[in-house]
């Protein structure tokens, strides 16, 4: 049985990193599931699934030291029991809005207090197309909980839109 391993990597953005931590993966017998990487303000980050058999954890720890002692910043995480499978609908939410502070925070407190598990976040803050003011741009791919629909989260996420002056539109 392999186990899923799913870690964070950070460092201050170089070519070969990916590569470094392909190899290492590989050396250990691990596959390389899936991966969500960027540059960030000058960094590299990531967070990437791997499965691997038990007695090669071990292995992918020491092969993860010399990139520790590298300066790329690896946090670890195991999970040994099998991935519950995922229920509900899914949503894709986007929302464009003049950036100020607590705009996202305002988004994800409606969407925690209906249940709703956001699977992937992608934002970005640049300038608007009149004006030069910052703009916030966010797409989220979303889970529904049972019983909950499109429409009415989007009735919910449309109250607070209004507050905040942004375009909010939920797709299911």
């Amino acid at each position: 049985m392999q186990s899923q391993l799913v870690f964070t990597v950070i460092a201050e953005d170089r070519p070969g990193l990916v590569d470094r931590l392909a190899d290492a993966i590989s050396q250990a017998g691990g596959n390389w599931v899936e991966s969500s990487m960027a540059r960030l303000g000058g960094e590299f980050a990531g967070i990437v699934s791997v499965d691997i058999a038990p007695q090669n954890i071990q292995s992918l720890h020491d092969n993860f030291d010399p990139l520790l002692a590298d300066g790329i910043a690896i946090t670890l995480r195991s999970d040994l029991k099998q991935p519950e499978p995922k229920t509900g609908t899914k949503a894709q939410l986007d929302l464009l809005s003049q950036d100020h502070p607590g705009l996202l925070r305002q988004i994800t407190q409606v969407l925690a207090a209906h249940n709703v598990s956001i699977e992937h976040l992608e934002t970005s803050v640049g300038p608007g197309s009149m004006q030069g003011e910052a703009m916030f741009k966010a797409t989220a791919d979303l889970r529904l909980p049972d019983g909950l629909s499109p429409a009415q989260l989007s009735e919910a996420l449309q109250e607070t839109a209004g507050d905040l002056m942004a375009d909010v539109s939920l797709t299911g």
